[in-house]
Formats: C-alpha cells, structure tokens, sequence
C-alpha cells in the first residue's frame, strides 16, 4: 500500500520533510487544524455557506499568511518569511483536498498582494505586510460586470482631485472580487479621466472598511464571497496608488501569471481527496454479487484517473522548478504558467469524471466530499481566463518550442527556502514570441525504452512535421476553433516532456509512466480525430490527423500491476467524522 499511497497527499502519513521546519510546522498545523474539524462540520459549512471566519482566525493565529506571502524583501528581517513557489504550492494542494472555499480566500489575497510587491510605492508595502501579519485578507479589483477581464475597458474612473495634489477621487464598480466584503486591502484598477491611452491606467489601494467603498452583494451562492462593489467618490491618496500608466497594465498581467499557477495544486487536492473516496466506496460496493471492481471497464477508468492524477502532479512539480529558477534571461515559464491552469486543471476535471462515472449515484449523497468536488473542480478551468484564453496563450510558443531549441543550463529540483524575487519584477508582459526553450526531445530520449513513450514520441515528431509542412495559413489564423484543436496537440506534448523531466528527477517507476502514457497517446489520437473534422482543415491537414492517430502499446499484465496499486488506496484514508 505504501507504495501507491505514497505518491498522493494523505493526511494520516503527511510530513513535509524537504521543507524548513517553521514551513513543515506550518503545513502539517493546517492539516491538523482540518482534521480536527471533521468531515461533518466540513461538509455542513460548505452547505450553509458560512463566511469562513473559524479558518480566517486560524490562518491569523499561525500568521500562515503572512509567512507564505510576505516576500523577503518586506519580511523586516524574519528569515521564514518569503514568497516561496514551492511552499506555496503545498499548501494550495491542502487547501484543495479539504475544500476550494478555504483556497479561494487566500488565492484572491495572492492576487490583491500583487500588484503591492510590484510596487515601488513604499509606504503601501510596508502597510499590506502589517496587514498580514494582522491576518487580514486582500482582494483584486481587476474584473468588471459588463467588460469581464477586459482591462482595456475599465470604467473604474478617477478624476484629479483638487484638493490633494496627486491624489484622485475613484468612482465606478467591480465584479467578481474575491474577499471584497472583508479586505483590509484590495488593488483596484481604474484609469484617469484626464489622460489618454495607456498613460491613464492607475492601480490603487482601497479600504473595503471605507465609507465610499459599497459592497452590494456576493454574486455567487458560497461561503466564497465574490463581491460586486461600488466607490463613490473614493479619496485616491498618492500613498495609496500603487502604478500609473503602462506599468499599471503590466502588474495586472504579471499578477495574474503569479496567481494562475496556484490553480494547478488547487486541483490536484481536490482529485486525491474525491480518489480516495471514490475507490474505497466501489471496492466495497457489492453488485451482482461481485465487488464493483471486479468489472474491467471499472478497472478502467479508475486506473485511467489515477495515473492522470500522478501525471498532473508531476507536470506541477516540475513546473515549480522553472517558475522558481525564472529571470530576465529564462521566462519559460511563461509557457508551463498557463500549462498548468489549461492543461492540469482540465484533467483534473477528467479524473472526477471517471470516479464519478465508477460510483454513479454515491456522488451525489450530501454526507460525501465527493458531491461537493464534482462541483468545485469545474471551477478551477475557468478561473484566471478560460482554456480557451490559456490555449491562445500558449500556441504563441509553439514554434520555437517544437522547433528552435536552445541550449539552457539544466533546472534543478528547486525545493530550497529561497525567496521568488523575480516574481514581482517580472518585467512587460510582452514578447512572448521571442521566449526560447531546451530541446524538449531529452526528455523523451531518456525514456525512449518505454514503450508508449516511444509511441507518443512518433506522434510529437508528428506534430513538428505538421507545423513544417501543414501549419495554419494566414486565412486559417484568424479561425480560433481550428487554432484551439492545434494548440491541444501541442500541450500534450508539453504536458508529456515535463511530466518526463520530473519522472527522471524522482525515479519514478517506468512501469506507471508506460500506463500514463497509454493515457496521453490517446489523448493525442482524439485531438488528432477532432481536428481531421474541423471545418476549415484543408485536405493536408486531414491526412496528417488520421496519420497521426496512433494505438497504445498493450500490456495486461502491466495494467494490471498498475490496478493493484490503485486498489491499495481503498480504506488508505478517511477523514474523521
């Protein structure tokens, strides 16, 4: 049992141990502090859809906030304090297992803190690390009812104020603002009534306490409180604004790279937790007179959901270590950053998908998390933009990966207590097309004796030959549907390279590599159908596709070796009541 367990989070065993000991208190202090609370009481406030204050006072007592996301640079000299990527991930993974209410408050404070570390604007540094270390949570006011994300188009206006030089008054309302009916304070994006273009774009700190800060109502039925609220009026003080012009535009881009990540290990948490559940209920389950797992299609798609499960895990870590060794020189991590949020979050949503389809009606039963992550984990896909936004996002670096490699120093695990400065001077968000990227054929090299990692390697060499020879023309460029169909090609292959590299680096055993990979060669063979039928694909490219489809390297007894381990998880663990 060990041995399958050990790859997935289990409160019963958890012990950080490669983290530092104020991080492994910290970790394992908030997985006590949830199991303590029970499954009943977890399931009851997730249905009555309380404010968290139990957990918010927790977090506070622990200063876990403040620890894991005062960067060291506003730290005052506390050595435990630090913006660490790696920490931070695990703890998103917890926060996920136990209930995406209790991630969604701090990950909106990982988005309010943003654009604050990015500032140059001292006084408002020093004071949203006090407010940390108060326990207050911080909110981002970037999206708007009627223009979304859509920062171009703000309507949050600030008009010159006569009576402050330098300061304004903020009128105008936000929408889908995590935390607004409780933040000490919230980064607000607007633009100056006096400046034209991106000259004009200013973000600033507001009081969610102030008396022209309206909070009208939470626009979701949860214990998340996503607020809509208005300023009227609102003093803009110059110790308050945060950016002005084209570095305002900047820091609501970069914020966004920095918080899209924590998606990722949200969605983990929540597959392993609904795993352990749902496979322990159908080994149990008797129906006519055989166990539930007695049936191969079962066998199936529990094997399928667990090595899609360890696949994501290992993209994740991997992807860890090239968010925290970036610089002005390396931002590959802009590729694997919304990797992460399209790629790891939808199969995140096919991992539920095939537990639920295992345990059918037990799903939906109100004593279970189950019922409650189905719902969750559609979530996370939308959130920080929509596949369809991350996937536009990442065929903006296709060619040089596929194609132009360089040569990078190699990356290595990166689990030490260092601080992610770079994060928070990341630069302009723009030049994603000149990013270069290692030879991601290494990866599969490594590996090229395991059978469908060989095969899935035909049909990467495939890919490049189809960007060579069949690539989208000017006229198919503009059709986004066609676009998208490509652009899941490409992330497998990406998906498949970093789920390799971590692999290597963890010694993990080629036996469930081979079974994941059965998975993804699959995978690769129906975006291949799906874009054979799209409208606009000329006939080159339909006779790539079929060409392209491949069949998975069958070994029974494999699989089947595979299936004892995922069977092992059964009675592995369970919440206490």
């Amino acid at each position: 049992m060990a041995e399958s367990t050990s790859l997935l989070f289990n409160p019963h065993t958890y012990d950080p141990g490669h983290f530092d000991p104020e991080t492994r208190r910290l970790l394992r202090a908030t997985v006590d502090w949830f199991e303590a609370r029970g499954k009943r009481r977890l399931i009851q406030d997730y249905r009555s859809r309380v404010w968290l204050a139990d957990f918010l006072e927790f977090a506070a007592k622990e200063e876990l906030f403040a620890t894991f996301l005062t960067p060291a640079s506003a730290a005052a000299g506390d050595g435990d304090r630090r913006w660490d990527t790696a920490r931070i991930a695990a703890l998103n993974e917890i926060f996920g297992f136990y209930g995406l209410d209790y991630w969604y408050a701090w990950q909106v404070t990982v988005l309010g803190l943003g654009p604050v570390w990015q500032s140059d604007n001292a006084d408002a540094r020093e004071r949203a690390a006090e407010l940390l270390s108060q326990g207050e949570v911080f909110a981002f006011g970037l999206s708007e009812k009627t223009h979304g994300a859509d920062i171009y188009s703000t309507d949050m206006l600030l008009e010159p104020d006569a009576d402050v030089p330098g300061g304004f008054r903020a009128t105008g309302s936000k929408y889908y603002i995590g935390n607004g009916n409780a933040a000490g304070l919230v980064s607000v994006f607007g633009r100056r009534t006096d400046v034209e273009g991106p000259d004009g774009y200013v973000f600033f700190a507001a009081d969610s306490r102030h008396p022209a800060y309206h909070l009208r109502k939470n626009v979701v039925d949860s214990s998340k409180f996503v607020s809509e609220f208005h300023l009227e009026d609102y003093p803009v003080a110059p110790a308050d604004v945060l950016h002005t012009g084209r570095a305002a535009f900047d820091a609501a881009l970069n914020t966004v790279n920095v918080g899209k990540f924590n998606l990722c290990t949200a969605s983990i948490g929540i597959c392993e937790h609904a795993m352990y559940e749902a496979v322990t209920h159908a080994t149990n389950r008797i129906l006519y007179g055989r166990p539930v797992t007695a049936f191969p299609h079962v066998r199936r798609e529990l094997t399928d959901a667990y090595v899609r499960l360890v696949g994501m895990k290992l993209f994740s870590d991997r992807a860890v270590d090239y968010f925290r060794s970036a610089g002005p020189d390396d931002r590959r991590y802009l590729l694997f950053n919304p990797m992460t949020k399209m790629k790891v979050t939808t199969e995140g949503e096919k991992v539920i998908d095939l537990l639920w389809d295992v345990i059918a009606a037990k799903g939906f039963e109100k004593d279970t998390y189950f019922a409650q992550a189905a719902v969750e984990i559609r979530g996370l896909p939308k959130l920080e933009g929509t596949v369809h936004v991350n996937l536009a996002l990442i065929l903006k670096f296709l060619r040089n990966h596929l194609l132009n490699p360089v040569d990078h120093p190699p990356v290595p695990t990166r689990l030490d207590a260092a601080d992610d400065a770079f994060l928070f001077r990341q630069g302009p968000a723009r030049g994603l097309g000149s990013v270069r990227f290692h030879d991601w054929r290494t990866a599969f090299d490594a590996y090229a004796e395991v059978p469908n990692v060989a095969r899935f390697r035909e049909q990467a060499d495939a890919l490049c030959a189809f960007v060579e020879t069949a690539a989208p023309d000017e006229e198919q460029s503009r059709d986004l549907d066609l676009l998208l169909a490509v652009g899941q090609l490409f992330a497998l292959v990406v998906h498949g390279q970093l789920i390799l590299e971590q692999a290597r680096l963890t010694g993990l055993d080629e036996e469930l590599l081979d079974e994941l990979f059965a998975v993804l060669v699959r995978d690769f063979s129906a975006h291949a159908v799906e874009l054979h039928g799209k409208d606009s694909a000329t006939a080159a490219q339909q006779e790539w596709a079929l060409g392209a489809v491949r069949r998975p390297v069958v070994d029974t007894a494999r699989s089947t070796r595979i299936w004892e381990r995922v069977e092992a998880l059964s009675g592995a663990y369970e919440m206490a009541p």
